[in-house]
């Protein structure tokens, strides 16, 4: 299995899957296309999630997300959180800028869904 690398667009985040368990997702996610974009992302998490690392962490960095790719983060997330659930540790960290309430509010409300504590890291 190989590291999975993406470069940002203007419609779509930067995207930077490691084997080693240190996954990230990071700025704009506005495809035209979600499941064409987060197919990649969903293959990779499967096999991923075959044999995790003991420990993974997940970095949500996003300025914006529709709704297509709201609903893609939080499946890819759920595949991850199930891993936990497996005896492995998971860290998900959930960046939103100071005073962006919409991020904020969807991050807790997959921490709801998940069923897993979030930490969330407010920046400026």
């Amino acid at each position: 299995m190989e590291n999975l690398l993406i470069a940002s667009t203007k419609r779509t985040p930067e995207v930077s899957f490691s084997t080693d368990g240190r996954l990230k997702i990071s700025g704009r996610s506005i495809p035209e296309d979600p499941t064409q974009f987060y197919d990649k992302l969903f293959e990779w998490v499967f096999y991923y999630c075959q044999e995790p690392n003991p420990t993974t962490t997940i970095d949500i960095i996003l300025e914006y997300f529709n709704s297509g790719s709201s609903k893609a983060i939080l499946e890819i997330l759920r595949a991850l959180v199930d891993t936990a659930k497996k005896g492995k540790q998971i860290s998900i960290n959930w960046y939103y800028e100071e005073g962006d309430d919409d991020i904020l509010e969807r991050g807790e409300y997959y921490e709801s869904i998940l069923d897993v504590k979030f930490n969330f890291i407010e920046t400026e």
